[in-house]
């Protein structure tokens, strides 16, 4: 029942902060500055938790094939291929390296 509880209240909270955006939009100013940074923590926040996710498994380092296939990845979605394809071409890159030996 706990966990239920939690939920529900997690839940309450999410979608009055959704509402709060719209409603405090006129009343809250933030300065272009203060924009920019909160831009580039959401940006660094992302790129912290996808090295986080390529580099390790458990508490040691995951291997050169994991990271080898979130390079393609990278490299793909800069060429702007599509996104089933780039999940695909990564996870044959890790899977291929992984069969030749690779960690």
């Amino acid at each position: 029942m706990m966990p239920l509880i939690a939920v529900l209240a997690l839940a309450a909270g999410t979608y009055a902060f959704r509402l709060a955006g719209p409603a405090l939009r006129h009343r809250l100013r933030l300065p272009g500055r203060l924009r920019h940074l909160l831009s580039v923590a959401a940006t660094v926040l992302l790129v912290a938790l996808v090295a986080t996710s390529a580099l390790t498994e458990g508490h040691g380092f995951a291997g050169w094939a994991r990271p080898a296939g979130v390079l393609v990845a990278g490299i793909l979605t800069l060429r702007k291929v599509p996104f089933p394809l780039i999940v695909v071409l990564a996870a044959a890159t890790t899977a291929v390296l992984r069969l030749l030996g690779l960690p």
